[in-house]
């Protein structure tokens, strides 16, 4: 068994026992590095992520499952004149103390042997005068050989962020059909409210659609696939009208996808902002500051507030309301179900396929994505309420 603590190690003990096998240092805390992700063990590499609220340069790390090792490391920001990514920077210092943090996990394709996950927004965050570019490789999906710890490619969905809408999303692996010819390909619903979906091989667009019903931020899709910003989008002094909200249209909470409806399920969050710029020093401000932000509503339409929406795959059309108003991680079952929370305190079902409510349970907001497992033959849920875990027999 693997842990992270949050102040950085990394944590081994025997399963059968409880016993510690080993545990090390990941990241410095001195550095206010802070762990929040759950290793990932692939083969004979655990693979593990850090975070950092000030400037830190962001890292993935492999680790050996016996040891304790470390295998590689590699770095999400340009660390030395001629790294990939180095021109959209304005210079080295600025790279380096650039942030791109690992918070959540991945997913692996067995097929490619990458990995592929979603780095955090760049620093000076709200600020981007001071590191003009597109800032590589910040609220971006990168696939990275698990093996060798190089990059194999990677697809930006926010450049020159400059709302901490990270990228760190959970990205979905999906064998579609594009052109009548079978893809390999890789989905993400994105924070900054744009809907992503890649060819997992070559890291090579194939759709971009905006799902966030509201979002105003980008002026264009790119031609490669991005979301282009609008700098009268930024912070300003007379303050803009931006949307999503700053949590983003999704946040941190794990999507769903059902190779039996097609459909991808996440979480929707439309609103604005006022964002006013209240640092115009040319240099940025430190972190997340030098602006102020004021809510101004949430959009009237449907879905409204926090919903989740279904996608079609890899179009990204949404194809109609399916489920009322709820804002937790999503599970889709082989069974046709969607189990999530509405928001109000109950555990819910919905048929997968039309968004009808098919059971409910009144345990509180949960907390988790739910999970499902099988006991002797008899399937079961499972979902967390803060400290507590509740499990359900499905039949």
């Amino acid at each position: 068994m693997f842990f992270e603590t949050p102040d950085n190690c990394l944590v081994s003990l025997d399963a059968r026992t409880g016993e510690e096998r080993w545990h090390l240092e990941i990241a410095s805390f001195e550095e206010q590095y802070f762990s929040t992700m759950a290793p990932i063990v692939v083969g004979d590499h655990v693979l593990v992520g850090t975070g950092n609220d000030l400037d830190a340069p962001g890292f993935l790390q492999a680790f050996d499952p016996m040891t304790g090792a470390l295998q590689w490391k590699f770095y999400t920001v340009p660390m030395k004149p001629g790294d990939p990514g180095f021109e959209t920077w304005p210079s080295l210092d600025a790279a380096r103390h650039g942030r791109r943090q690992v918070w959540v996990p991945g997913a692996y394709d067995p097929d490619t042997n990458y990995y592929i996950f979603g780095t955090g927004n760049p620093t000076p965050g709200y600020t981007g005068v001071a590191r003009p570019g597109d800032n590589l490789f910040t609220c971006t999906l990168i696939a990275v050989d698990v093996d060798t710890g190089e990059m194999g490619w990677y697809f930006q969905t926010s450049p020159h962020d400059t709302h901490d809408w990270d990228s760190a999303q959970t990205p979905v692996l999906i064998d579609g059909v594009i052109d009548g010819q079978p893809r390999q390909l890789v989905s993400t619903a994105a924070r900054n409210g744009y809907f992503f979906t890649v060819d997992r091989v070559t890291g090579v667009n194939v759709t971009t659609s905006r799902y966030g019903e509201s979002a105003n931020w980008a002026s264009h899709v790119r031609e490669r696939g991005s979301s282009n910003p609008d700098p009268r989008k930024e912070a300003l002094i007379p303050g803009a009208l931006v949307s999503p909200v700053e949590g983003g249209v999704t946040n941190w909470q794990p999507p769903a996808f059902s190779s039996d409806t097609g459909l991808f399920y996440t979480q929707e969050n439309n609103g604005f902002n006022l964002l006013y710029l209240t640092d115009p020093d040319p240099r940025g401000s430190m972190g997340l500051g030098g602006k102020d932000r004021v809510v101004v509503g949430f959009q009237l339409v449907t879905p409204c507030r926090p919903s989740t929406t279904a996608l079609e795959t890899p179009s990204g059309v949404i194809p109609g309301p399916l489920v009322a108003a709820a804002a937790p991680p999503v599970l889709a079952t082989a069974g046709g179900v969607l189990f999530t929370g509405d928001g109000s305190g109950n555990f819910v079902a919905f048929d997968a396929a039309g968004g009808e409510l098919v059971w409910h349970s009144g345990i509180g907001n949960i907390s988790n994505a739910p999970q499902t497992y099988q006991v002797a033959g008899r399937q079961h849920v499972l979902v967390a309420v803060n400290d507590r875990l509740f499990a359900f027999a499905m039949y």
